[in-house]
């Protein structure tokens, strides 16, 4: 398992993100969507986020980051799509006529965890920690 490392901290926490166009529209190809790959990967190393795995849809992105504990993923998804709106739109004046108020991305978002232990896993290993006391899912160490 590769974990990351803070001051006082050892972490590995994964989130995969789906996020869509305002409307759906199909605008995330040419340099559009080139300039949307960049404008994520630059937020992400600001923030020390990790791209371990991402596609520029013609209407939507997927992203699979590593993200440091003290950032919440709704902390994420307002850093880069607020940022990556605000380029795009001095980047490419024309977006602005389609994505009228400057918005460019739907408001909502996908979100899951994602790891290597599954929740199974984790619940085999507790209840195998300490001796059994009954039906208790919360236990202490005698």
């Amino acid at each position: 398992m590769e974990y990351r490392y803070g001051s006082h901290t050892v972490f590995k926490i994964q989130y995969h993100f789906v996020f869509v166009t305002k409307y759906r529209y199909q605008v995330l190809t040419g340099d559009v969507g080139i300039r949307v790959r960049e404008l994520v990967r630059q937020t992400c190393e600001v923030f020390e986020i990790e791209i371990l795995k991402g596609v520029v849809s013609k209407d939507h992105v997927h992203l699979l980051v590593s993200a440091p504990p003290t950032m919440a993923p709704s902390e994420i998804m307002r850093r880069i799509k607020g940022r990556s709106s605000a380029k795009l739109f001095e980047s490419f004046p024309d977006l602005k006529r389609r994505f009228w108020g400057r918005h460019f991305w739907a408001r909502g978002y996908f979100c899951v965890t994602s790891g290597d232990l599954t929740e199974e896993m984790i619940k085999e290993y507790l209840e195998h920690h300490f001796e059994p006391k009954g039906d208790d899912n919360f236990k202490t160490e005698d």
